[in-house]
């Protein structure tokens, strides 16, 4: 059965300010965004009724609009308000939030200073990114076509949705491979990170990571660290090259969607999720369950 589609739902999405029917939540085919890119985005899951730390979430979408030039016109508060608000009207106890700031049409042309800054969150309901058999095994990963840009090419600290259009491409191709994603290389030849997710490579029993200088270093990362850090296991946070996945045992994503995911397979090299990524994916499942420990005070109701 094909999926449902997702701009013919019930329910609830908030935008501008209010709540509106979701089939009704629609914008100008010449809005700035949808022809130049200009819009930034947040991927947050929802675990028994909390968003999984919103406020941080919250403040890299305000930091994403500075970075492209644009200021959203609503406080960190408002935001957390408006994401909780329709996580609510659509009565989600699991799942996923998606706020989106984008400029609208009154301006069209590649200078836009004029054009309103407009903000919707849409929440539903979404389970593992990859299918619970295929996740326990390891996903396979094929090598990207594109690279992460150098900083002085593309915003990238900022989630721009500009920004995931050889996410997409790479994504599409690894498919048409067989494969469930790819690993992208940055501008340097380095590993940076797979389309939509951090990457961690286990190595003699140390956690090793790509420093995120030309990419979003992740909150799901971050928390991943923490919680290995918790386990005194030692992260390493450097440049790592792909021939280093030779000498490599385990490997693993990490991501809002993703959350803790094994991989099995990168381009020929072979993987067995194992003691670590057992216990990454353990520890996170149990944290993200626990929200006295990560809840903003501010967005508690």
């Amino acid at each position: 059965m094909a999926p449902q589609p997702f701009h013919d739902r019930d329910g609830m999405i908030w935008l501008d300010g209010r709540l509106v029917p979701w089939r009704g939540a629609s914008v100008h085919v010449l809005t700035h965004a949808l022809h130049y890119g200009s819009a930034v985005f947040e991927g947050e899951r929802i675990y028994g009724g909390h968003i999984f730390k919103l406020r941080e979430h919250t403040e890299r979408l305000l930091r994403s609009a500075e970075i492209l030039d644009f200021k959203i016109p609503y406080t960190a508060d408002e935001i957390d308000r408006a994401c909780i608000e329709a996580a609510r009207a659509n009565n989600l106890v699991d799942g996923y939030v998606r706020p989106i700031a984008w400029r609208g049409s009154e301006m069209m042309g590649v200078a836009a200073q004029a054009n309103a800054i407009h903000l919707a969150v849409a929440t539903w309901e979404w389970p593992s990114y990859f299918k619970p058999e295929e996740k326990m095994k390891g996903i396979r990963l094929t090598w990207a076509k594109y690279r992460r840009p150098d900083p002085a090419t593309a915003p990238v600290h900022s989630k721009a949705t500009g920004l995931y259009m050889i996410c997409t491409i790479s994504k599409h191709e690894a498919e048409r491979q067989g494969c469930h994603d790819a690993l992208m290389l940055d501008w340097r030849g380095r590993i940076a990170e797979a389309t939509g997710a951090n990457v961690f490579l286990v190595q003699d029993g140390a956690l090793h990571t790509p420093t995120p200088d030309c990419f979003l270093d992740g909150i799901t990362r971050r928390t991943v660290m923490d919680l290995a850090r918790a386990r005194q296991i030692k992260v390493v946070e450097r440049a790592i090259m792909p021939e280093e996945l030779a000498q490599t045992q385990e490997v693993f994503l990490t991501g809002s969607a993703a959350e803790v995911t094994p991989v099995s397979r990168i381009g020929e090299h072979r993987f067995t999720p194992g003691p670590i990524c057992r216990q990454m994916m353990e520890d996170f499942g149990s944290f993200v369950r626990q929200p006295a420990r990560w809840r903003h005070k501010e967005a508690a109701e």
